[in-house]
């Protein structure tokens, strides 16, 4: 992510000033050209002007094309991580699962439990009682040697948070 206390983010930030000024010193010349403010004698220095203000722009229209280039990519190898990071977590569960010797039904309840559903809720989408649910949670604890679902959620919290997902280098816009 680029911040305002990043250099990449200073830059962008005085990019689209100088593409502000840029701007506004077009919108004057049209203007004067329409109502006659030039004469002959600002005739070269305004062309000059012009001039300078057409590289700017053809620069910052260069580094912007090269910013969301880099953005593209980023977003792209996150999404990368993020998709390898869901498939890692969900071998990870179904590791502790087959550790713990779940059946295909506590599999189910304990998905649905760690996603963050209610026993009601879970009761409902599988078409089963609440005392059923919460008898399957039972069983899903002691095989897991936790005490609810809080403590369930922790195991797998912690093997996410000491995984080393740390970000590519040259990330950072510039």
């Amino acid at each position: 992510m680029v911040s305002n206390n990043m250099p990449g983010g200073t830059y962008l930030w005085l990019l689209l000033l100088l593409q502000a000024v840029c701007a506004v010193f077009l919108l004057a010349e049209v203007s004067g050209d329409l109502i006659g403010w030039e004469t002959e004698e600002t005739e070269d220095l305004t062309h000059i002007a012009e001039f300078a203000v057409i590289v700017a722009l053809i620069l910052s229209l260069a580094y912007t094309a090269a910013n969301i280039r880099k953005v593209l990519t980023r977003q792209g190898r996150l999404l990368d991580q993020l998709r390898a990071a869901s498939g890692e977590f969900m071998g990870l569960v179904d590791q502790y699962f087959n550790e713990w010797g779940l059946t295909p039904s506590e599999r189910d309840v304990a998905l649905l439990s760690l996603k963050g559903l209610q026993i009601s809720d879970i009761a409902e989408l599988r078409n089963t009682s609440t005392g059923t649910v919460k008898a399957q949670c039972n069983a899903i604890y002691r095989k897991a040697g936790v005490n609810g679902r809080p403590q369930l959620l922790s195991i797998f919290i912690e093997d996410l948070l000491a995984a080393d997902l740390k970000e590519p280098q040259g990330a950072i816009l510039h």
